[in-house]
């Protein structure tokens, strides 16, 4: 995916949570990823914010860690 999409995209999902309790945002955030994004989008993420890749919304960063991971094929 473009990574200009995938930021607008994650930060759509950020804008939609501000208007809730900072924790039920960050919750909300890491949830609605973690169950609505295929693995290759959840990984380009991850390597986007690990780069160090701007433009994300704050509470996309904070919600990161709480993000399911993507399983590694063995």
């Amino acid at each position: 995916m473009a990574p200009d999409k995938l930021v607008y995209m994650a930060n759509q999902i950020a804008n939609f949570f501000t208007s809730k309790p900072h924790a039920e945002g960050i919750e909300g955030v890491a949830g609605h990823i973690s169950d609505f994004w295929e693995p290759r989008m959840r990984k380009q993420l991850f390597d986007m914010i690990e780069s160090g890749h701007g433009g994300f919304h704050p509470l996309v960063i904070e919600a990161a860690p709480s993000i399911r991971k993507v399983k590694q094929p063995a």
